[in-house]
């Protein structure tokens, strides 16, 4: 029996659009209005670069919006580390900082962030939040080599190392707003579960992975979090 468990939280883009972030694929398979293949991927980005720094500058604006802030799941997330300083790992999908701005500080981005940008050069990331494109210096080697911080479709997710260890060391790993359908992320549930980790499911609608999990949790995340959150320190004070 664990008197404070390590949990390992994977949010996705359900987390996000409850705070008028818009999913990363429509229904019609596009994303603010564009074929994905044209603006996230590497083949997109040699094709026509102009694009895609207007797509990711707006997208950093969007970020700016006053109307876009973090949702009571985000919230509640960040409330959770702050209760249990040192065993609440956020893994997100995402690539927003709505976490960050909820009060979350261990955040790992797999999937990189807006408000970042890196340098084919020297491999440099830089906080950025206004716009950038090709005549842009990179402020380490002052070249002109920046692009959007962003895994693109066809590339390896970042941090993989410290994510597979975290999920090594859960005690319970959960699944927000996730579709279950994006790899590598969705086999987390598998390998925390093969490390013996309690595993929960918080979505609008089962993931195609929802049998995977241990325990379900359907609605929205801004009305399901808060009270899984409460939950899980309830219980860890019963176990203190």
């Amino acid at each position: 029996m664990f008197t404070t468990p390590n949990i390992v939280i994977l949010t996705g883009a359900g987390i996000s659009a409850e705070s008028g972030i818009k999913t990363f694929r429509d229904n019609d398979g596009l994303w603010e209005n564009h074929h994905i293949e044209d603006v996230a991927t590497p083949q997109g980005f040699d094709a026509n670069p102009s694009l895609v720094y207007r797509f990711y500058n707006q997208r950093r604006k969007q970020l700016l919006d006053s109307s876009v802030k973090p949702n009571p799941a985000h919230i509640a997330l960040a409330q959770l580390q702050t209760a249990m300083p040192g065993h609440v790992t956020v893994v997100t999908q995402n690539v927003d900082d709505l976490h960050e701005q909820a009060g979350s500080k261990n955040v790992i981005h797999m999937h990189g962030t807006l408000r970042s940008a890196r340098c084919l050069q020297c491999a440099t990331v830089t906080y950025w939040e206004g716009d950038f494109d090709s005549g842009t210096e990179c402020p380490c080697c002052h070249t002109t080599s920046l692009r959007p911080d962003i895994v693109w479709f066809g590339e390896m997710p970042m941090h993989m190392d410290e994510i597979e260890a975290a999920l090594l060391d859960a005690d319970i790993f959960i699944a927000i707003g996730t579709s279950g359908n994006v790899y590598p992320a969705a086999g987390f549930v598998q390998y925390a579960r093969d490390a013996g980790a309690v595993t929960i499911e918080a979505n609008l609608v089962p993931s195609t992975t929802h049998s995977l999990f241990d325990r379900r949790i359907t609605g929205p995340a801004s009305q399901t979090i808060p009270t899984l959150v409460s939950q899980i320190l309830t219980d860890c004070e019963g176990l203190t």
